[in-house]
This record gives structure tokens, C-alpha cells and sequence, in this order.
């Protein structure tokens, strides 16, 4: 069957409005009719229904499609983001009214919403050109789509010159395919550097994107380098100085006593002595050297999943000098490496054990309670409490007669090896201290 052409909406009211007019209009050309007037009478009173009839019609039909056009050119209007129209509101509670409102709010609503993007996206585009940090956007098939000043200057070339070009082409395909937060070596338009890799994937008008962030490490990495060569070296020249000094001193003093003839009675003693200050002195310095060769050798974690509880209440059992009490918590597991999770846990309770020993009350508490995704291991003592802070993670700085100094360094290596933190603070209220291992719950 051939398709029939639908009436427009218009044409559609005004049937509609002819229609219901139509039984009056033949109502009224009968009566005149049976009323015996003359034709031109019967004319004239039909010209005249006619007329209002249609009238009516037309009427009824702008009545309906003239709101409709100006709901349509304000919807047009908002479409091309013109939001300088307005309906002109009438009074009452009819749908008519309530429309033209609610499209005028809406406009209004769009309005500050497009002035808010505005504002973001000029604010972005300040940010973008001012840090200095490259970031670049990339399409889905690894071309370059946006790059901020920093990104250009770091290719060596203005941004016309490098849209549209592929990630291998500009020497980025080595950072796209790093992991992010990785710290890599590259070499980017003749430029060598180490740079820290970011970013992720985004969608913009549907299709997928890559956004990569890369930060110069080079100056901060050379100057933490330079500074942990600086501690490193004060460090061991401290220590050296405290064993070769005093093994200087007495070889020089051994040397003069031999040479001496003749030989006083006692000489021999007087070397056995020597001979041992400087053995001992010579076992310190080793100590130490091991001592810092056990800080710099820590292997990597081989996680496994540990249930905390059990190696809290096992660890806190090995440390008999004060009593421990454990604070149980709720059934918590963790992905660590249980030798070198245990290790941290011995060397905090050592040293809450040695702060306690003097105390009145020298117990300890030892418990953990889950924080959000992770998990609090703290241990409180009853000692004197921290004096300084600042010196507590320095290596090899200990107040103590036969301390190291590198047991809360090396447990915060482990923790922070582990994804977690490990944080030293006076109790409030005191007295003593609180050593707080926060660790990253299983999952």
C-alpha cells in the first residue's frame, strides 16, 4: 500500500478546530434556511458563520502552535549554548505558564553551569601552562592530540609541530609503556633525564585517551643524592674517628713503650692491655660495618598472607623482661612478609622494653585495630617518652651505650617496603611513647 502523507501538527489542530466547529455552522445554515429569508439574507448570514467559523479555527489553531514555536526557538536556542533568551512568563498556574518557567530556569541553570566550565577550563589552561610538568594527551592510536608548554619545550618543539604525530615518532612510547609511578631514564629530543611516569586513560566524545604526566626528577634526585652522601659520609667519618682515633693513639703509645730501653717491668702488661683496647676497638668498627651492611642489603618482602593476631600474640610472648599485654582486635590478615614483619614488631618491643624497665609501672601494651583499608599495629610504653624526634630515623644515631642506631631505621625500610608507615610519638597523656606500624589490610 502506498504510504499516505500524514497531516503536519498544525493542519492537524486546525481539523480538529473545523470539526468542532462544523455542527453549529450546519445548524445554523439550516435554520436560516427553514425560516423562509431571502437568498440574500440566507448569503449574508452564511458569509458571516463562515467567517467565525474559521476564524475560530485559525484562532484555536495559533492559540496552540504559536507557544509550541516559541518553546522550540528557546530550545534552539540553549541547544547552541545562546543563552541570552527568555519566555515572557504569564501569570497563573496553568501547563502553559509552567512551561514557559521551567525553561527559563533551565536556561538560567545552563547558564551558570556554562560559566563554570568556562571558568574551569580557563583555569585548567593556566595550570597546564604554567606547571612545570609535560603533559601530553594521546587518541587511541598513540597520536598526540594535547601538550602543555612544558611538554613542548621539553620535545624541543612548538605544539603545531607535534600534534597529530605518534608517540614512537616524539620518543614518548617508552614512557606509555611504563607503570605508573615508575621512575625511568629517558632520553627525549636529544635530552637525557630521569623522569617520573603518570597518568591513566579518560574517554572524550566517546573515544578512548591516554593521559601522561612526566616529571623531571633529575634536580631532586641529584640533590637528595648529594644530601644522603653528605649524612652518609659524616656518619661513617664520626665512627672511624671514635675507632681509629683512640687505636692510633695507642699503637703510637705501644710503639714508643717497645723502642723504650730499657724496658720497663710491667711492659708486657701494658701491651696485652693495649693489644686488647685495640681489638676491641677494631670489633666495634666491624659491628658497624656489618651493621650498615645489613641496613643497605634488605631484600625485598616475599608477601605471603599473614594472619596478624597469631604473629602479634607470638612475637609478644618472646620478650620476658617486662610483661606484655596484647589488646586484641578484630580477625585482621595481611599480604606481608612474615620474617621481616616480625623483625619490625622485636625491635619495637626491645626498645619499649628498655624505655620501660626504669618505670614504675613498666608495662607494655601491644593491640591493632583496622583504619579504613589498612591496619594499626601500636605499642605503648610506660618510659620516659621521646625528648627529640628528629634524630630518631637518622642511621646509626642511638642513645643508647651499646645501641646501633639502625633498628628503628631498618623497621621503617620494612614497613615502608610493605606499603605502609611507621610513626614514633609521645603518649598524650603520658607517660612513655607510642610507636604506631600502619600496614595495608589484605585485598
Amino acid at each position: 500500500m502506498p504510504n499516505r502523507r500524514r497531516l503536519s501538527f498544525e493542519n492537524r489542530i486546525l481539523l480538529l478546530a473545523l470539526l468542532t466547529g462544523l455542527p453549529g455552522a450546519l445548524a445554523t445554515a439550516a435554520l436560516l434556511f427553514a425560516g423562509g429569508y431571502s437568498a440574500k439574507v440566507q448569503w449574508t448570514a452564511d458569509l458571516a458563520v463562515l467567517s467565525l467559523w474559521l476564524g475560530f479555527a485559525f484562532a484555536v489553531q495559533g492559540g496552540i502552535v504559536r507557544p509550541l514555536r516559541i518553546l522550540s526557538n528557546l530550545l534552539a536556542a540553549l541547544r547552541e549554548e545562546d543563552f541570552s533568551f527568555r519566555a515572557r512568563e504569564t501569570q497563573g498556574e496553568d501547563a502553559l505558564a509552567l512551561a514557559m518557567s521551567e525553561v527559563n530556569a533551565l536556561a538560567d541553570t545552563l547558564r551558570e553551569q556554562r560559566l563554570g566550565a568556562l571558568e574551569a577550563t580557563a583555569l585548567l589552561r593556566t595550570v597546564m601552562s604554567e606547571i612545570e610538568v609535560a603533559v601530553f594527551t594521546l587518541d587511541g592510536h598513540e597520536r598526540l592530540q594535547l601538550v602543555n608548554r612544558a611538554g613542548a619545550r621539553l620535545l624541543g618543539r612548538p605544539p603545531e609541530q607535534l600534534l597529530g604525530r605518534s608517540a614512537g615518532d616524539l620518543g614518548l612510547a617508552p614512557a606509555l609503556a611504563a607503570a605508573p609511578r615508575q621512575v625511568l631514564d629517558l632520553a627525549v629530543a636529544g635530552t637525557a633525564g630521569r623522569f617520573e611516569v603518570s597518568g591513566g586513560t579518560f574517554r572524550q566524545h566517546g573515544l578512548p585517551q591516554r593521559l601522561l604526566v612526566l616529571t623531571d626528577v633529575s634536580r631532586a634526585l641529584r640533590e637528595e643524592e648529594r644530601l644522603a652522601w653528605q649524612r652518609l659520609i659524616r656518619v661513617l667519618g664520626h665512627e672511624l674517628n671514635n675507632s681509629l682515633a683512640p687505636i692510633r693513639s695507642l699503637a703510637d703509645s705501644l710503639g714508643q713503650l717497645v723502642a723504650r730501653q730499657p724496658r720497663p717491668d710491667d711492659w708486657e702488661a701494658d701491651m696485652r692491655r693495649g693489644l686488647a683496647v685495640i681489638a676491641a676497638r677494631s670489633e666495634s668498627l666491624s659491628r658497624f660495618l656489618e651493621a650498615y651492611g645489613r641496613l643497605a642489603r634488605l631484600p625485598a618482602p616475599q608477601r605471603q598472607r599473614v594472619d596478624l593476631g597469631t604473629l602479634l600474640r607470638r612475637v609478644a610472648g618472646l620478650e620476658q623482661r617486662v610483661p606484655v599485654a596484647v589488646r586484641e582486635g578484630p580477625p585482621v590478615e595481611v599480604q606481608a612478609d612474615p620474617v621481616q614483619l616480625e623483625q619490625v614488631v622485636i625491635n619495637l618491643l626491645r626498645n619499649a622494653a628498655e624505655a620501660s624497665l626504669d618505670a614504675a609501672d613498666g608495662k607494655i601494651e601491644l593491640g591493632w585495630e583496622p583504619v579504613g583499608g589498612s591496619v594499626d599495629v601500636w605499642i605503648d610504653d610506660r618510659g620516659p617518652g621521646l625528648p627529640d624526634t628528629a634524630n630518631l630515623f637518622v642511621p646509626f644515631f642511638t642513645t643508647k651505650p651499646q645501641g646501633s642506631g639502625i633498628g628503628l631505621v631498618l623497621s621503617r625500610q620494612i614497613a615502608e617496603a610493605h606499603g605502609g608507615t611507621l610513626v614514633l610519638e609521645n603518649r598524650r597523656p603520658g607517660p612513655g611513647c607510642r610507636a604506631r606500624l600502619r600496614l595495608p589490610r589484605e585485598g
